[in-house]
């Protein structure tokens, strides 16, 4: 890892850490999800929150908030293509306030598809 990259994921560990339980323990996961699911990913800081590219010069393909509700998205660089049989609309963020499983696992089918 770059020291570049090692200054940007303290970074994010850190904004982790200024949340308050038990946001931090389902920040803390997520960020480990989409880790897991997408190994090359590069976490930095973008608009305040974690975000995830494919280096530290490259687009943000990846992110989470935590505002009044947290939520999951992806950024117009991500790998995106309208919902099957639903239209045209391209489903870019998710609200969650915990991770179960099934969520872990949609979250890491969402990193997938994004960095695809």
């Amino acid at each position: 890892m770059s020291p570049k990259d090692e200054k940007n994921l303290e970074q994010v560990l850190g904004k982790i850490a200024q949340a308050d339980e038990p946001r931090r323990s389902v920040m803390q996961r997520m960020h480990e999800v989409i880790l897991e699911a997408a190994p090359d990913l590069k976490p930095r800081i973008w608009y305040g929150m974690p975000g995830y590219a494919k280096s530290a010069s490259s687009p943000v393909l990846v992110f989470f908030r935590n505002d009044e509700l947290m939520s999951l998205g992806v950024s117009e660089k991500a790998a995106l293509s309208p919902a099957s049989g639903r239209g045209l609309l391209i489903p870019c963020a998710w609200f969650f306030d915990d991770l179960d499983d099934a969520t872990e696992v949609r979250v890491a089918e969402i990193v997938r598809a994004a960095v695809a």
